[in-house]
């Protein structure tokens, strides 16, 4: 089973990625759980939900690959649960950390911060300033994870061409 990860900065077209990847390769795509998590949370959330939401993460992706026949598209992993955890509350916890050593990937596609930001009540990070900040921090992330990454870039149909090329590359 092929794993591939869309990671990246808010509003930089995962979630559409992920599904057109899917579609493209004919198999399952796994959603970002911490969307639904906090659409349903009724309050704002709390460093302790963060735990919950890796988890959730990994349950999902779990069922979803059970599924699957060979590969599967991720809407992010718990690399982003870290950095969302850092940004926030300066810290992650060790439990996560040890979830994100403890599990392996073979393709990161990284989105870039081409995509105009969408509003969205999840979203927090607007400013160009800080998309560029965490777009470098994720790029620190697929650089140093030890396997193959491709940096995805342009509109809908080129990022899609580069995304398919890559995972063309690793299947």
């Amino acid at each position: 089973m092929k794993r591939i990860v869309v990671i990246g900065p808010e509003s930089t077209g995962k979630s559409t990625l992920s599904e057109q990847l899917a579609a493209y390769f004919n198999t399952e795509w796994v959603r970002e759980y911490a969307r639904g998590y906090l659409e349903n949370l009724g309050r704002p959330y709390e460093q302790h939900d963060l735990l919950q939401i890796a988890e959730g993460q990994l349950r999902l992706e779990d069922e979803t690959a059970s599924r699957a026949k060979d590969l599967i598209i991720c809407d992010t992993d718990l690399q982003v649960i870290k950095v969302w955890s850092e940004a926030k509350y300066g810290e992650c916890d060790p439990r996560i950390l040890k979830m994100i050593a403890q599990r392996q990937y073979d393709l990161y596609l990284l989105t870039y911060i081409d995509i105009p930001w969408t509003d969205d009540p999840l979203r927090e990070h607007p400013l160009p300033s800080e998309r560029e900040y965490f777009y470098n921090i994720y790029r620190d992330i697929v650089m140093n994870a030890g396997i193959p990454w491709e940096d995805i870039r342009g509109d809908h149909n080129q990022r899609l061409k580069a995304a398919v090329d890559a995972v063309k590359q690793i299947i």
